[in-house]
């Protein structure tokens, strides 16, 4: 097989093809609109930023409807997905339903809604944004997080969805 490239300047869809070949793990990020209704979407762009302080980042689309409720938004929170929640990826990845039908959630001090049986968790207070090529990226400082070492993660590679495997 002979690597597919297209240098200097990659097209957009040989861009997205070979990061899609980067395996990620897959969130949902959710906040509270300025009238009270619950808003979230799916996610793969989350990373971390720093420990000392804790921040960490996610990106959204210019393009994405939710752009003005993530921007205006003072809090957020990250839920790293576990393998059996890839449904609820799916449907927060889904344009045009209703994605918190039927969805159990809670609400965080902050007023931002939390799902349960993740991974983990990150409650954010809004720190940054950056506006880079078609994308917002958010930076959140860590107010509270919390783990489940014994939950598996749900992966994303490929157009595929995965969970580990040890080596």
């Amino acid at each position: 097989m002979t690597p597919r490239t297209n240098a200097p300047h990659p097209s957009p869809q040989d861009l997205r093809a070979a990061l899609g070949r980067f395996a990620t793990g897959v969130t949902i990020v959710t906040t509270r609109a300025v009238d009270g209704s619950p808003v979230g979407l799916t996610v793969n762009s989350f990373n971390s930023v720093s420990l000392e302080p804790a921040l960490v980042l996610w990106s959204l689309a210019l393009r994405s409807n939710a752009l003005p409720v993530f921007r205006d938004a003072r809090h957020f929170a990250i839920h790293v997905l576990a393998a059996s929640q890839r449904d609820l990826a799916l449907r927060f990845a889904t344009p045009g339903i209703d994605r918190w039908a039927g969805v159990e959630h809670q609400p965080s001090p902050a007023g931002v809604p939390l799902l349960a049986g993740g991974v983990a968790r990150f409650e954010c207070r809004h720190h940054s944004q950056h506006a880079e090529g078609d994308h917002l990226i958010f930076v959140g400082a860590v107010e509270r997080c919390e783990h489940r070492p014994d939950a598996r993660p749900l992966l994303y590679h490929g157009g595929r969805f995965y969970t580990e495997h040890p080596l």
